[in-house]
């Protein structure tokens, strides 16, 4: 594919460097000399210098040719109106990053796509609706929803409570018959390996394990891992960023008690002003005896999503110590992942990775719904939807020529999810949910289209 990215900063430079893993054809432009030289040299793509409202500096791009035009400068205006050049231009497709998520909720009223914007994406609701998710899963590290929650994926690590720790994935089915839940990806600890579960695999203790649950399948899991998905109602939230902001609006307005500390006195007031249901402290949350203050250790939920990432881990560290049960932290460095979950932080956010996320499964072939990347797997989990000309389409799982560094974890059939096993037999409309590694990801598109 052709695509060109607008904007240098670190959701574009992100997004060029993973699509030009993907041997895609790269095109980034941004003013800034400093951040495209940057970009040049660490990444096989080309780079534009200029504006990109600039009609001469999208025809210098090639935007007539352009597959997919993805707008994520710092500004909104900007990605609007670029976006909506890019497709009067020829551009196939155009996607638009905003921060008004009012945008996104009207989107049909206003015509985006009239106006020539295919997808809004805003990294802050991201951001803000995958902490809700993490608090009405509590006992999981990793969440991710398909359908509004027809399957959900669920990933935690094993405990040796976990009943079926030093089992094969076979013996644990044939003595829990009736689960709801499927394990489709495996980090063994302390290493860097993602394996792809069959029958003969055993699972071990410390094994970070993803799954995918249909209804009622959390619960059980959560009963044979010995964890407990406890209620979420009083949490303390630090930073006044856009994502701590939404944040504190939604769970507040679901009648969630929440306190939000915020540094900046004409920010905090800002804040208050607006968020009535929410108690704002105008005080640096990293101070101990603050926290104390405000009764940190009654807190359920402890938010960290400030500016600064290793403000929010130490901050969730914090948070820790005084037993707070569900820690969740705002980080931009990648290679932060694997030190926090050794600590204990239970879930981690990033803004570029889910932009990249929602981004991705635009490139990927056949009718992909949705897709995540699972975090420190080399995996993804996509979302097909099945047409009549699938390969797929009319058979029994068992009999597909599936590779075996991916499996179906689940299949959602008119709105209602299900664990398929080989017997299963996908039909045309179905959307099914695969995880696989990333060698393997052309061969399951193929089975898609």
């Amino acid at each position: 594919m052709k695509i060109i990215i607008a904007g240098a900063g670190e959701v574009g430079f992100h997004l060029a460097k993973l699509l030009s893993y993907e041997s895609q054809e790269i095109t980034l432009i941004d003013p800034n000399k400093k951040s495209l030289a940057y970009a040049d040299s660490q990444l096989d793509i080309r780079v534009v210098r200029g504006d990109a409202t600039s009609i001469s500096v999208l025809k210098e791009a090639r935007i007539n040719n352009a597959d997919l035009f993805i707008a994520v400068t710092s500004s909104e205006p900007t990605n609007i109106t670029v976006s909506v050049l890019a497709k009067r231009l020829g551009a196939k497709k155009t996607i638009a990053r905003i921060t008004n998520t009012e945008f996104i909720r009207h989107k049909d009223e206003i015509g985006f796509t009239e106006l020539g914007i295919d997808e809004l994406i805003s990294p802050e609701a991201l951001a803000a609706a995958e902490i809700e998710l993490s608090l009405k899963q509590s006992s999981f590290n990793e969440n991710y929803e398909f359908e509004d929650g027809a399957l959900t994926m669920a990933g935690l690590t094993l405990s040796k409570t976990a009943s079926f720790v030093g089992k094969t994935v076979k013996e644990a089915a044939e003595i829990f018959p009736e689960i709801h839940f499927v394990p489709i990806a495996i980090q063994r600890f302390g290493t860097q390996y993602t394996i792809i579960p069959r029958g003969d695999t055993r699972f071990k203790r410390g094994d970070n394990v993803v799954f995918i649950t249909s209804e009622g399948g959390a619960d059980e899991l959560c009963r044979l891992t010995g964890k407990i998905n406890q209620e979420i109602k009083n949490v303390m939230i630090l930073g006044g960023t856009k994502i701590a902001y939404k944040t504190a609006r939604d769970l507040s307005e679901k009648g969630l008690n929440v306190k939000l500390f915020e540094g900046n006195r004409d920010r905090a007031f800002e804040i208050a002003e607006e968020l009535t249901k929410v108690l704002v402290i105008n005080s640096d949350g990293r101070n101990v005896d603050m926290l104390d203050e405000e009764n940190i250790a009654d807190m359920d939920a402890f938010i960290a999503v400030g500016p600064n990432s290793e403000t929010n881990i130490m901050s969730c560290l914090v948070a820790k110590s005084k037993e707070v049960k569900k820690t969740i932290a705002l980080v931009e460095n990648m290679d932060y992942f694997d030190l926090s979950h050794s600590i204990g932080i239970e879930t981690l956010i990033n803004k570029k990775l889910l932009a990249a996320n929602d981004i991705f499964r635009y490139i990927r072939r056949g009718e992909v719904v949705a897709m995540t990347k699972l975090s420190n797997l080399n995996a993804e989990l996509l979302e097909f939807e099945v047409k009549e000309t699938s390969a797929v389409c009319n058979k029994l799982i068992k009999s597909i020529d599936f590779p075996r560094t991916a499996i179906i974890g689940g299949v959602i059939r008119n709105g209602v999810g299900m664990i398929a096993l080989g017997d299963f037999k996908i039909q045309t409309g179905d959307r099914v949910v695969v995880c696989c590694l990333l060698k393997s990801i052309k061969r399951v598109e193929k089975l898609f289209l």
